[in-house]
């Protein structure tokens, strides 16, 4: 069974960075492309990022692009999401998720992921 453990949220001023993480355990790591999605207070969860398998490939929200980078170690079986120039409406608990596919690029669509994290907080003030 897939465990995915996100970490690296916490509470931080605009204009400030964070960096994620999401270990992965139980699968395959290296034939799966990740993505990390959000979900901010009344709001639906939202595509963030997605990273392809051999990390080639990537795909950002127009709300992140240019400040938010996706990662990932492919020996390490984790995925990173650096966010720069963090903005208050960057406020919302972070999941990675795995793709249901091997090999194949996901997108924007959760159902194309079929492994999530617990989540993690991250909070950005004025």
């Amino acid at each position: 069974q897939v465990q995915l453990v996100e970490s690296g949220g916490g509470l931080v001023q605009a204009g400030t960075s964070l960096r994620l993480s999401c270990a992965v355990s139980g699968r395959t790591f290296s034939v799966y492309a990740m993505g990390w999605f959000r979900r901010a207070p009344g709001k639906e969860r939202e595509f963030v990022s997605v990273i392809s398998y051999s990390g080639g490939s990537t795909l950002y929200a127009d709300s992140v692009k240019g400040r938010f980078t996706i990662s990932r170690d492919n020996v390490r079986n984790t995925v990173y999401l650096q966010m720069n120039s963090l903005k208050p409406e960057d406020t919302a608990v972070y999941y990675c998720a795995i793709a249901r596919t091997p090999f194949r690029l996901p997108g924007r669509e959760p159902e194309s992921y079929d492994g999530w994290g617990q989540g993690t907080q991250v909070t950005v003030s004025t």
